[in-house]
């Protein structure tokens, strides 16, 4: 524990020059003159600046604390001023414990706090119209659970199935905090139930995949226009809709990383277009963010999951009302609750136990 708190005190005071150096930097002319230089250090003290902020309270906190109890055990010192010292003590204590506690907060999920917006994409996989069914019911799980937060739900695009399900939802959420807390859900989600599908009443496993795309305002990814191809054609669907008649189908290509987004959602070539581009910058940004990840967490004996379609991450079993969280081996006998949207306890366990990770890589 004491070799954990002075690495983690070794990094802040590494944070703390750095932001020290920053605040010259800035007051420098040559710099001033650079507004691309001006604006990356603004950023990067914009970031630093509550940590820094923190632990500076923190070591004032300590060197008061210092002084408290060396008067204390000044045997010279006048009796009053012990007494001072003596109650000043407890309050510093708890003030400096307090302190450390936010400082690792703010490290440990600072970024993560920072992205109030995703975009969420759930595709039904194995099961036929049953999969639709349960990608349907992942969707209607997330939005309530987002309207018990307050935040902001906007429909991007999704694909109908014929029994009332979804082959493809892809929507966004506004809030503060949203990707701290959903960020988790990425990844492959299976379903063992009767389906509404089958007459005879056995158990069936279908599947579905969630991908979850921070869109922060501040996305530190710039995609260049030469580096996108655009095709626009018509819009897919039932013969004779004026959505077929002129080209409002958007279809990006993303040169360097090979991803593609179509969006052929409204009538609108312009608005298709938009929400296409939003879904490009996400994923790209995405892309490059979990190379970093993966770069960072190679040591990492344990992950909380990498977010990959591919990865099995939870089971939600109808007969035994359980739902099963696979990377950390969590079970809960509430599936009836959270399928709702009530999702607070499993949420609060995959952060605490990527928390602890965090911290042992800290």
């Amino acid at each position: 524990m004491a070799e954990e708190k002075s690495t983690l005190l070794a990094k802040l005071d590494e944070i703390d020059l750095r932001y020290s150096e920053i605040e010259k930097q800035l007051a420098d002319p040559a710099i001033t003159g650079d507004s691309v230089k001006l604006i990356s250090l603004a950023k990067e003290q914009g970031k630093l600046k509550t940590t820094v902020t923190k632990y500076r309270e923190y070591k004032k906190t300590i060197a008061s604390l210092e002084e408290a109890e060396h008067i204390l055990s000044d045997g010279t010192a006048d009796e009053d001023f012990k007494n001072l010292a003596k109650e000043e003590i407890s309050p510093l204590e708890a003030k400096k414990k307090t302190l450390l506690a936010e400082i690792q907060n703010i490290l440990l999920s600072g970024d993560e706090m920072g992205i109030d917006s995703i975009i969420m994409e759930i595709r039904a996989g194995t099961g036929g119209e049953e999969a639709a069914l349960f990608a349907r019911d992942l969707y209607n799980m997330y939005t309530k659970y987002a309207e018990g937060r307050k935040w902001k739900i906007e429909h991007l695009s999704f694909s109908a199935a014929e029994m009332g399900g979804f082959r493809e939802v892809i929507f966004g959420i506004k809030g503060r905090g949203v990707w701290s807390e959903l960020g988790y859900e990425g990844g492959g989600h299976r379903v063992q139930r009767v389906p509404e599908t089958e007459a005879q009443g056995r158990i069936h496993t279908s599947a579905a995949t969630v991908a979850v795309l921070p869109e922060s305002e501040e996305l530190d990814i710039q995609i260049a226009e030469s580096e996108v191809i655009e095709h626009v054609c018509r819009a897919g669907g039932p013969g004779g809709q004026s959505v077929n008649k002129t080209s409002s189908a958007i279809k990006l290509e993303h040169i360097p990383t090979g991803i593609t987004v179509s969006m052929q959602d409204d009538k609108s070539q312009h608005k298709n277009r938009a929400k296409a581009w939003r879904i490009l910058k996400s994923k790209v940004y995405e892309y490059y963010e979990s190379k970093k990840r993966a770069e960072r967490d190679s040591q990492r004996k344990i992950m909380i999951g990498s977010g990959d379609r591919s990865e099995k991450i939870r089971t939600y079993n109808f007969p035994q009302n359980r739902v099963t969280d696979h990377r950390i081996n969590l079970s809960l006998y509430n599936l009836d609750k959270i399928i709702t949207g009530n999702m607070g306890d499993l949420i609060a366990a995959l952060k605490s136990y990527d928390r602890e990770q965090k911290l042992k890589n800290l």
